[in-house]
Formats: C-alpha cells, sequence, structure tokens
C-alpha cells in the first residue's frame, strides 16, 4: 500500500468528499478517483459507500481509516524527533510542577531534556497543585505539570500521564499484617495525608465521595506537605497513607512499604500538562510534546 494511495484515501475520509480532498491535496477529482479505486483493487474491499453525491465509509473503511490516523501521528513524531536533531535551541523555560510530579516523575525527563538543549535554562518551581495553577493565573511559571484539574477557563489543560493512588503502610508496623480492608474497617485506621490544597488530597477527596465517604468521618490525625514527610512518618507510626504508586513503587519493590487493598475503592487519576488559553511559545511546547514522548516510550497510557 503506497504512502500517496493512503494519504488520498484519508484525506476523502476525513471530509467524506473527493472534491473537498482534490483542493486539500491540490490534484484533481479523478486522480483522487484513481487512487480510491486502486487501493480498493489493492485491498480487495470497498472503503465507500456512494449514494449520490453523498459518501460514507464502510466497516472496513472505518478500521482503514482508525490505522491511517496512527500511522500519520507516527510520522508526525518521527518528524518531530529528527527535527530536534537539527534545530539548536536556546532561552528560558518556566516549569512548575506539583511535589509528586517534580520528586518522582520529572528528573530523568528534565536530565533528558538538558542532553539534547544545553543551552535552554530550565527553572522549576515545586508546589502544590493549587499553588502552581496560581503561578501559571500570573505568569510566574509558563507550563504547569499538575494533579487533576481545576474548572478554570483560563486555563488549559493537556493530558500527560495516568496514576494511581493507593493505600500503603510501612511494613515494620502492625498494620502491614493486613492485606486488604473493608471500608468499615478503612473508617477506623488512623490515617495520614497531604495538606488542603494538594492535587492528591483533591482527588482523593472526590473519589471516596464516589464511596459516600467523608474525609471529616475518617480517622486522619495528621496532614503533611510532602510525600517524602509522610513516608518518613509511616515508618515510625502504625499509620495508613493514601500515594501515589509512582512515590512509593522504589520502596514497594524493596519492602519497605506495603499496600493494602481496600474493598471496592480504586482510585484513578490523570497529570496534566497546564497553561494559560492560547497558543505555547515554542520552547515550552517543545518541552511538552518532548516529555510526552519521553512518557510513551517508558509507560503504558
Amino acid at each position: 500500500m503506497s504512502d500517496i494511495r493512503l494519504k488520498v484515501f484519508y484525506t476523502v475520509a476525513s471530509h467524506l468528499s473527493f472534491t473537498k480532498a482534490a483542493d486539500v491535496l491540490c490534484i484533481t477529482q479523478p486522480a483522487v478517483t484513481k487512487n480510491i479505486k486502486e487501493l480498493e483493487t489493492e485491498l480487495n474491499i470497498r472503503l465507500f459507500e456512494r449514494r449520490g453525491s453523498k459518501i460514507t465509509l464502510t466497516e472496513a473503511g472505518e478500521i482503514l481509516y482508525r490505522h491511517a490516523e496512527s500511522i500519520f501521528e507516527i510520522y508526525r513524531k518521527i518528524q518531530y524527533d529528527l527535527g530536534l536533531l537539527k534545530e539548536k535551541q536556546a532561552g528560558e523555560l518556566l516549569l512548575g510542577a506539583s511535589t509528586t510530579l517534580s520528586h518522582y516523575i520529572l528528573p530523568p525527563i528534565l536530565a533528558n531534556f538538558y542532553k539534547h538543549f544545553p543551552d535552554i535554562r530550565i527553572s522549576l518551581l515545586d508546589a502544590n497543585t493549587e499553588k502552581i495553577e496560581e503561578a501559571v493565573l500570573q505568569k510566574k511559571v509558563i507550563l504547569g505539570i499538575v494533579e487533576g484539574k481545576s474548572k478554570n477557563k483560563d486555563l488549559k489543560y493537556v493530558p500527560f500521564l495516568k496514576d494511581e493512588i493507593v493505600a500503603v503502610v510501612h511494613t515494620s508496623q502492625e498494620l502491614a499484617n493486613k492485606d486488604r480492608i473493608s471500608k468499615d474497617e478503612f473508617h477506623g485506621i488512623p490515617l495520614v495525608l497531604r495538606e488542603n490544597g494538594s492535587g492528591s488530597l483533591e482527588i482523593i477527596a472526590h473519589e471516596l465521595r464516589k464511596h459516600d465517604i467523608q474525609l471529616n468521618r475518617l480517622n486522619l490525625i495528621m496532614q503533611l506537605g510532602s510525600t517524602e514527610s509522610i513516608k518518613s512518618f509511616l515508618a515510625n507510626s502504625n499509620c495508613m497513607a493514601l500515594l501515589s504508586i509512582s512515590a512509593v513503587s522504589k520502596e514497594i519493590v524493596d519492602g519497605q512499604f506495603k499496600v493494602i487493598d481496600i474493598d471496592d475503592i480504586d482510585i484513578k487519576r490523570v497529570f496534566y500538562f497546564t497553561h494559560l488559553q492560547g497558543q505555547l511559545e515554542k520552547i515550552p511546547e517543545m518541552f511538552l510534546r518532548f516529555a510526552q514522548n519521553s512518557i510513551t516510550k517508558s509507560y503504558s497510557l
């Protein structure tokens, strides 16, 4: 299957019009028709249903269209990656990231970005989600990366990475003898969580409300301002915390922490890039795409 025929097919399928496809591709309508017929002959299946002046995709056409979208997206990524090698960039990048991201997700991405663009100076503001969003609104940072998204219409959100919040205890404590607890048991277990304004806390509260569980009715003994302080606290207390799996994966593998399942409760979330509405400048846009490509290579989204 030639790329030319696939491009012609994709353009016709996108517009559902041979005439518009010819205009977009700057070729004649007979040339569009010829390419589609040759593609249908090659694949031995009809791709379009023709009814008078209107056309629709057949089931085979729908399948090919989805694959064509993926193929052309790969082409765009190839062009982007090759462009990184050819272009020398210099300037400043003002980033802001919530603590989970800045501590556990971003460091290897930032290191790799520096290898490609050593002349770009990066400043990173590390704070909770609420403060990062405020910094974006005040233009103290150009691009933020946060846990969840608010309803502020001045901010645009772009999905970055899926994450899961899990219940963990330190293996040195008595609670580590449990593998699973009921929602009733969960109410009585001493908890330590992040501070108000944390994106993690907002997501936790939102998900627990779906199960008719209110934070103020839980045995919340303490709120701390960082994930690292919570991890240190757990090592010295028979308590449970709800933390990002990204923040405790190393300790779980090393046997320091254990995940406790809570019946019917599954807390999933998405990390987002956020910036002011409108088009990003070149360097922030470049970092956003670079980070997305890095995550695609390292994580299953």
